[in-house]
Order: structure tokens, then sequence, then C-alpha cells
């Protein structure tokens, strides 16, 4: 065990005596106040403050300095004694439990209590909510130990008593405190106080007078997560564990904590590069690849050369074409700020569940290629694959729920939020600035790390809002961030630089392709020369399906590798069935789509990179119909290409898989040709029955139709900034050529509905983004507490806009019964296989069907950490049948959409 003195010897010595303090010599109602409990005995309140601040200072210590700097500065402490301080007031999270409302739920426990005359009276015993309870009374108990100034105090209180999710706001605060309450329990609670605090003895006093939002989240999700490590009674066992000093019982916790930390795999954070300095530019961008002999790309070499001596929090923003090397660059960056910055690790925010599986298998090789193990880096997003047990909680808080609640935080969905590396979707990144329970865990996890935000122009005008939010708090939490995108609208460029705090006169005009940087000294760019890539030749088709089949067919004749990208998993599905129908079965066709199960969608995805990738085993001959999933951040290349019309800059990254790597083409495909459905010189395009005007903004395709129709060729790259410029420059004119029809469809009828959209758009991220300028106290004044989404019932904080979706689980019954017991929980190895089958809807009537079984959710789901908000989809032959519609889980089609006979 290791000593009070091995792990404290800078403690002054006249501050030791404070350490005598022994169990059994506490004032008789302090110790006997319990804090959990199982059948067989409980754990007083004093062992599980000390168990929770043992694990703070754990999770701190191995921390860079940097992490310990920042919250310094933000607390007013001085950097060698924060530390304690946060530990100290970490642990305080319970306060609120030494009241006769909460000591009476356990009825043993309040026996005991009862023996050292502690008294329970009725309206005493109303109020039992020990969190409310924290925040009510340990603002006043500090107060009066005259620690720091009371505002400082009240900011320390909003965050430690939030631990159950949400901060509380003063009317929820006023009128919590036990009515009528004995004050043999204020002496008890204060008594309790003082001995920690001597226990503890953190030095000196805080220098500010309040605190802001960002440090107090930022405690809010240590503190929480600090408290669920502590509630484990696998890792911390109840009771003093047959050791009376306090300081034996605090070197004690201290050695549990940093046992539990390794079990769940958190390492003391260092860099990555060791060597940086000795390592040109050439050879890092060798070992990032894992290939040896590479040259630096003039992308990476103007990059790395901006991030030479760069001070503070950097934003960078990359602006190039596909394949040119950004990621490469991002994990470079990284390297650089966090040799320079000294941040704790790397997050990397993908727009879908499917390129962040890509981007996943990158990350870890540049990992590993810098001396990191496998074992210390986490996939998440809702699609993950399931690979580790979780540990199971008790005893956070008043309900079976808030345990499985907590466990979730430590499945491979989250636990990388919180750990240092991490790949995963932009969504489990902006639900950090959202009012939904926890955010602020998310805000401590994502705080002193490199965050890179890929693809930044996939997003509606909403998300993109919630994306210049999440920059502001990045900055905030001493973050540096990489921003990367082949086609980003000068506008929302604009808006994302506005938000890191440069001005627009401040933004160097550079031409296409650019890098800007900015640091806490100036804003600097470069423009560098890109690689030529192949010429697109442009050729319309009409709408149709069957259009699109004959051209595809036509086109594969003579052999070649193409793809046919589709807007709606529908279109996807009926274009497929024809094409096998006409092609047969020998014909190597793929069909690849966001509704398939997660682990058939995995096996769809490792057969389209083994197709079309740029190491797969290539056919002489073969198709790909996708939708979406295949347009950003998959490495793909085509000989041919067909494609629905969609927003010019969707459209171009899908014109990037179009000859993408050098390669032997068969002859009838020596150009690349796109060809576009839609896309009509005269026609404007139909987009209702094709369902595009439910899936992109009319006026954006309008525009994106009427530009293309006067290109034949594009020039690539150098055509890029210049048609997604010109389309989404609301003052630039539409080709003279244009008929009245068109232009009145275009700048009349969808201008006025795009232009309500957006602003209606831009005013709900606003008012739904929490405002880390605001006082901590008055922050969350209009901003509703709400679930994730697909997380139960009531208001959703969204990432996105549209249609409300659902994650369900499906398997095959016998009959009508379940392959398992649906009045119990599942065993551990049975909920991973079931969540890793999971999918998502969000078509309305589905959605609703199963929300309103929701309060009747099985126990073997509502137990479950990996379960309990996926709802189960029991299928018979593969069938689910509702009202008026049949739920057809088809294994090479997905799931299918049919109307169930006599509807």
């Amino acid at each position: 065990m290791e000593s009070y003195q091995e792990y404290n010897i800078h403690r002054p010595k006249e501050t030791l005596v404070c350490m005598k303090n022994t169990f059994s010599s506490l004032f008789a109602p302090a110790v006997a106040i319990w804090a959990k409990s199982d059948a067989a005995q409980g754990h007083p309140l004093l062992a599980h403050w000390l168990d929770v601040a043992a694990v703070v200072e754990c999770l701190l210590e191995i921390e860079p300095e940097s992490t310990k700097h920042w919250a310094s500065k933000h607390f007013g402490l001085p950097s060698e004694h924060v530390v304690r301080w946060v530990a100290a007031l970490a642990g305080l999270h319970d306060f609120g439990k030494a009241i006769p409302g909460f000591q009476a739920k356990w009825p043993e426990g309040k026996a005991v209590d009862e023996a050292v005359d502690l008294t329970f009276n009725l309206s005493a015993c109303r109020m039992d909510r020990h969190d409310l309870a924290t925040a009510a009374l340990l603002g006043s108990s500090l107060h009066r130990m005259e620690i720091a100034e009371v505002d400082w105090l009240r900011h320390i209180v909003q965050a430690v008593s939030a631990h159950h999710g949400y901060p509380f706001s003063s009317a929820e605060v006023n009128g919590s405190k036990p009515k009528n309450e004995p004050k043999e329990w204020l002496k008890a609670r204060q008594t309790l106080l003082t001995v920690y605090w001597q226990a503890l003895a953190p030095h000196g006093k805080p220098a500010k007078e309040e605190l802001s939002l960002p440090i107090v989240n930022w405690l809010a999700g240590l503190t929480s997560a600090a408290d669920w490590i502590a509630s484990n009674p696998e890792w911390f066992p109840l009771g003093t564990r047959g050791m009376d000093a306090l300081s034996d019982y605090y070197a004690n916790a201290r050695c549990l904590a940093k046992t539990a930390l390794n079990a769940i795999g958190w390492k003391s954070s260092g860099p990555l590069g060791t060597q940086l300095a000795e390592m040109n530019v050439d050879a890092l961008i060798s070992r990032i690849a894992g290939c040896k002999g590479l040259a630096a790309r003039p992308l990476q070499v103007a990059g790395n050369r901006l991030l030479q001596n760069i001070q503070g929090p950097v934003l960078l923003l990359v602006e190039a074409p596909m394949g040119e090397g950004k990621t490469e660059l991002a994990f470079l960056a990284h390297l650089r700020m966090q040799a320079i910055n000294g941040h704790r690790g790397l997050y990397v925010a993908l727009p879908t569940q499917a390129t962040s599986n890509a981007m996943f298998k990158r990350a870890l090789c540049f990992l590993e290629n810098f001396g990191m193990g496998q074992a210390n880096v986490q996939l998440i997003h809702g699609g993950a694959m399931m690979k580790e047990d979780i540990p199971c909680f008790s005893g956070i808080g008043e309900s079976e729920s808030e345990n499985v609640s907590a466990s979730a935080w430590f499945s491979q969905r989250r636990r990388p939020l919180l750990s240092s590396y991490g790949v995963g979707t932009v969504d489990q990144a902006l639900l950090a600035v959202l009012n939904v329970k926890h955010h602020f865990v998310r805000l401590w996890g994502l705080g002193n790390r490199v965050v890179v935000l890929d693809e930044i122009h996939a997003y509606d005008t909403y998300t993109s809002g919630l994306i210049a939010m999440l920059l502001r708090w990045l900055k905030a939490l001493g973050c540096s961030v990489v921003l990367m995108s082949a086609t980003l609208p000068r506008a929302r460029r604009d808006e994302l630089l506005a938000a890191w705090g440069v001005k627009r006169g401040n933004i160097p005009e550079l031409p296409y392709p650019r890098l800007m940087l900015a640091d806490n000294t100036s804003v600097r760019g470069e423009h560098f020369e890109a690689r030529p890539l192949a010429d697109i030749h442009l050729t319309g088709l009409d709408e149709s399906l069957e259009s699109m089949a004959d051209k595809a067919i036509e086109l594969l004749t003579d052999g070649g590798c193409g793809a046919v990208i589709v807007n709606t998993v529908d279109r996807a599905q009926k274009l497929y069935l024809m094409l096998r129908e006409r092609l047969g079965e020998a014909e190597n066709l793929l069909l690849f789509h966001a509704r398939f199960p997660a682990d058939e969608r995995a096996e769809h995805e490792r057969r389209v990179l083994n197709a079309f990738g740029a190491d797969g085993a290539r056919p002489e001959r073969a198709l790909l119909v996708a939708t979406q999933v295949v347009e950003q951040s998959l490495d793909l290349d085509f000989d041919f290409m067909l494609s629905d019309l969609a927003p010019i800059d969707l459209l171009l990254q899908r014109a990037g898989r179009l000859h993408r790597h050098a390669r032997k083409r068969p002859a009838v495909h020596g150009k690349a040709c796109l060809y576009v459905a839609g896309l009509q010189a005269g026609r404007v395009p139909e987009l209702k029955e094709t369902a595009w005007g439910f899936v992109y903004d009319a006026y954006i395709l309008g525009r994106t139709w009427a530009l293309l129709c006067q290109e034949c060729v594009l020039h690539l790259p150098e055509d890029i900034d210049r048609l997604v410029q010109a389309v989404y420059d609301v003052d630039a004119p539409l080709p003279d050529e244009l008929d009245e029809t068109a232009f009145q469809f275009i700048e009349i009828e969808s201008y006025g509905e795009y232009r309500g959209k957006v602003k209606k758009e831009r005013q709900e991220a606003t008012n739904i983004a929490i405002d880390l300028d605001a006082e901590p106290q008055n922050a969350y004044a209009g901003k509703p507490r709400g679930h994730e989404e697909g997380e139960g019932l009531g208001l959703e904080n969204k990432t996105r806009l549209g249609r409300e979706s659902i994650t369900l689980i499906p398997f095959e019954t016998d009959y009508g019964s379940w392959p398992f017991r649906k009045d119990v929980m599942v065993s551990n190895a049975l909920a991973k296989i079931l969540y890793n089958r999971q999918l998502k809807t969000s078509r309305k009537e589905v959605v609703g069907h199963f929300k309103s079984q929701a309060r009747d959710m099985p126990e073997a789901f509502r137990a479950s950490a990996l379960l309990k908000h996926a709802y189960p989809l029991p299928l018979r032959d593969g069938r689910y049948e509702m009202s008026g519609l049949v739920l057809r889980l088809d294994q090479t089609l997905g799931l299918v959409y049919e109307t169930a006979s006599g509807a």
C-alpha cells in the first residue's frame, strides 16, 4: 500500500497532524451517516467522499501538465495545489446525502443513525433528493469555513451538485432544504465537512472571486466521471476496508483508483512523438501513413511550415481537393500541436458512422506507428462494434436506471469521449453544447485535445451553427482544432473562423486550394499547388431509375468498375433489384446503404473497400449501387459513375471518387465520365417523386442544376472553388440562358423558402446551444433539458434537424418466442451481440409505433447499458408487421418497407 508520505511529500509537517483522524474517533453521528449500501453493509459518506477525491486526484495526475496549468489559471489556484483542491471539491458532490430524507431510504442505515441520536421527522424526510440537497446546503457550509469568495463557492456547488446529469436552476434550489430539520443534522454535516477538509488539507485560497462557465462544466464532468468509477463496488468495496486512520484509508483509495483506471484503459497522457525535431516532413508523413519513402505533398509541406512556432490554441482550416492528403496533414498537425501545447490526445469527428469506420483504420495506423497500441484507441459512434466488457455500476442514484446510464458511459460508444484518443461522429461532440444529460462530461472529455472536424461542408445551417458554438467551447477548453473540407462555401468558412475569434477583415485572401491558421499571435495562410485530377466529362440523364439502369448496363458491357450513387435508400433498393434482374446473379453487383444492421453494414463496407479501394482485389467488372455513405472519407476509385443530382459540393465529392488513383483502366473508360440524373438543360428536375427535395434544399439543387447545365467538362481542382462559391453565393447571377419558368422556380419559389429555412435554422441553433459566455448561474435559462436522439420520451435535443429517428435491434423469433428471456437483464456477451445488430430508422410511422411501446420496454433491454435506448424488433421469418406496414429485413437489401396486405 502506498503511504501518505509517498504521494504527498510536499505537504508541510504541521498539516500531517490533521491526518491523524480516525473513523473510530469521529463524532458518532458523522461516522454513522451512510452513502451507499447493499444487502450486507453500508458505506460511510465520508469514505465515499474520500474515494471520489482519490479518483479525481489520480485522474489529474495522468493528465499532461498543460491540463493542470489550464485548471490552475481558471480556478485561480497555484498549479502545485490545484489537483488537491479539485479532488477535495469533487468529493463533496454527495454532501446532500447527510439529510434525514436520504438517510431514511435504507432502513438498516436509518436504524444506525437513530442509535446515535439522529432523529427523523416527517416534514424533514419529505426532502430526499441528495443532489438537490447538495445544491441547497453545501454552499453555506463551505462559506462558514472561509476558504473562498461566495460567488466562487456558488459556482463550485453548481458544478459538483450536477453529477446526476443537469445543473439546477435557482428555482429548483430554493426550497430544497429539509424543512424543520433537527439541529443535530447540521452539526453532523459540518463535522463531516471539517474532518474531510482537514484530511485532504488543500493549501491556499483561490485568487478569483468567481468562475467562468467552461471551468464550471469541466469540474462537473470530472466529478461525474469520478463518481461513477468510485461507485463501482467491484473497484471500491463498501466499508472502511479494515482501515481506521483516514490517512491509511485515503492511501488505499488511491491504490484502488489506479487499479480502476488501469482496468478502464486510461493511461498517462504523453506526446506521441518524442523525436519530431529530428524528422523532416517527408519522414513524418511516411511514418503517419505507414508507408516508407513517401514524399510529402505540397499541402503537407505548407501545413507543416505554418505549424512551426505556434502559440496557444490553434485553428487550422484546410481547403483542399479530394485525395490530396488532408487526413495525413491533420495527424501531422496533431503531432505539432501536441508537442508545443501539450494536448492530452486526439478526437476525429466525421459526418456519419460509415466515414468514422473508414477513418478509424487510418487513425489506428497512425497511432500504432507512433507507439500507441490498439488497446488505447477507441472507435465510437452508434454503429461501433462492441468488444470490451462494461463495468456494472450501483449506488449511482436513486434508481437502477441511473446505474445503467452511468455504465453506458464506459461502453464503446461513449468512453473515448473521456479518454485520450477516439474516432467517432460529429454528433457525439456536438451534444457537448446542448442541455442533454451529462453534456458537461463530454466537455470535460474533449478538453485539451486536438479535435479534427472533417467534411465540414456536409451540414445544414442548424448543425453548422452548433459546430460554430462547439468551436468557441473547444477554444475555451484549451483545445486546438483542424477543420477540413474540399468544398466549403465562403459564408460558412467565415462563420467558422468568426467562432474562433477571427475577424473578417483579418482573413487572408488566398486562391484555392488554401490553408489558414489562427493562434494567439496572428492569422496567416498559404496557397499551394495541388496535383491535377482527371477532367470530369458531364452528361445528363432523366431522373428515372430505368434510364440509370440502361446507362449503367451499357457502361458495364466492356468491363470496368462503376458506381451508381442515388439520394435515398428506397431508390437504391429498387435500382439494385432492377439491375440484378437484368444482369443476373453471376454479375458482380453490390449494394451499400445505411439501412443494414451494423454488423452486416460493416461487412458490406468491407466488400466495397475490397472491390473498389486503393489496396483491394479489384475485379475486372463490377458495379456498386450506393447512397451518400460512399460520398465522403471512403477511399474508393471508380472507372465510371452515375449519380442523382445533388448540391454542387456533394456532387463534387462524389466525382472525387472517379479516376481517383493512377491505374490502368479499360479503354472505353479512358476518360472520367459522370452521368447525372436530372441534369438536362431546359428541364427543371423533378424533386417530389424522386424525394430529392426532401433530402436537399430545392434552391441549392436548382442553382446546381442551372450552373452545371452550362458545363461539359469539369477541370479539377481549379473548378471546385469556382462552382461551389457560384452556387452558394445567393447574390451571384444565374446564367442568362435560363428560361423564365426555371428562373421563377429557383429565384422566386425556392429562394424564399430557402432564406426562411436558413434564418429559422440559424435561430434554432442559437436558441438551443449553451453560450459559454453566460454567467454560470444563468447559462441554462431558456435551454430546456432534453434527451439525446432516440434515448427516451419527451423533449429531444438534436444535433441535426429532420425526422426523428430510433434505433432498432432486429432478431429472429420462433413463432413469437424470443431467443432470450424478456424479463431479466441479458448477459454482457448477448448484449454486445444484439448491440452490434442495431440499425436506425426515421420513417415516421415506424418511429411512432415503437415509441408508443416505450413504457412497456422489456427488462432485458431496460436494464442493459447497451440496449437501454434501443427498441427490440422481433422478426418472424424476417418480417415484422404493424398497422399498414411490414418491416422486412432482407439479407441482400437491408431493411425494406412494404405495404401490409389488406392495408
